[in-house]
């Protein structure tokens, strides 16, 4: 259940961030629950802005440590585990899996299950508290000169295969070279390859059929998101969650659990 004052915000992008950028959103809790929180691929990449107490991530070594207030995190391949360490409040810009590689100016596969420092780049930026469509709006006028001064663009072949993921469809037909080609041009502009990125989007598609209205549990939500039978789908919560879906259901809380029950199902995309 959602905590005393929680909430949860989407914005949708303007038109000359639409390619780029699937939504902008908000999340506040006054008194959050300290408990850990496991956040799981969703084939986005995000530019998260803390405007209360940062959380703390757990490393491969099994230590928390403070996150930078803000950060890029990357195309992520396994689970993240963070937990709240007082008040909390961000605003972040969800982008398209491949909207984000011209704002980074670096591959993204260099950025793929890490959380990247941006406290310096965006010195200066200081969302407001307390005002979601305020800090929406200062992140917007910020993401649209950046847009401007960098000639922000969009691979046409590798949206084209983001779009037959996305809309559940199998990949053109292509050569050897092209598929090697656009093996690179996948780790260059999105940081995970195309069966990667199908395999996240269809694990993404089981908490979507979870939350529906007709919902009919874990079993039924995994076979309309495309698993063959408990197992697949089960060895996938180990792989991207390190939980089973009766585990995750038991200890979802806080931002993990609001993320969780928003719908990634994209909106049409066009090549630019």
């Amino acid at each position: 259940m959602p905590g005393e004052g929680e909430r949860y915000k989407e914005f949708e992008p303007p038109p000359a961030l639409r390619s780029y950028v699937r939504t902008l959103w908000t999340y506040a809790a006054p008194a959050p629950q300290t408990t850990v929180q496991r956040i799981a691929p969703d084939g986005c990449s995000e530019l998260v802005v803390d405007i209360g107490a940062p959380y703390e991530e757990q490393g491969p070594d099994g230590v928390f440590r403070l996150q930078p207030r803000a950060l890029f995190a990357g195309q992520m391949t396994r689970p993240l585990a963070m937990r709240p360490v007082g008040p909390t409040e961000l605003v972040a810009v969800r982008f398209e899996p491949d909207g984000a590689r011209d704002w980074l100016g670096r591959p993204l596969a260099e950025a793929t299950d890490r959380r990247l420092d941006m406290v310096s780049r965006l010195a200066g930026l200081a969302p407001p508290a307390g005002d979601p469509t305020a800090q929406v709006g200062m992140m917007v006028r910020w993401m649209e000169d950046e847009r401007r001064a960098r000639n922000w663009s969009i691979d046409p072949a590798v949206r084209l295969e983001i779009e037959a993921a996305q809309q559940e469809r199998p990949s053109p037909v292509r050569s050897p070279a092209e598929h090697r080609a656009l093996q690179r041009r996948f780790r260059d502009r999105v940081g995970v390859p195309p069966r990667l990125l199908r395999s996240i989007l269809r694990f993404r598609r089981v908490f979507d059929h979870a939350a529906g209205p007709e919902a009919g549990g874990w079993l039924e939500a995994g076979l309309e998101a495309g698993y063959f039978d408990q197992p697949q789908m089960a060895r996938d919560f180990r792989r991207f969650l390190g939980c089973t879906a009766t585990e995750w259901a038991r200890e979802q809380a806080g931002l993990a659990r609001v993320i969780a029950s928003q719908s990634y199902k994209p909106g049409p995309l066009s090549p630019h």
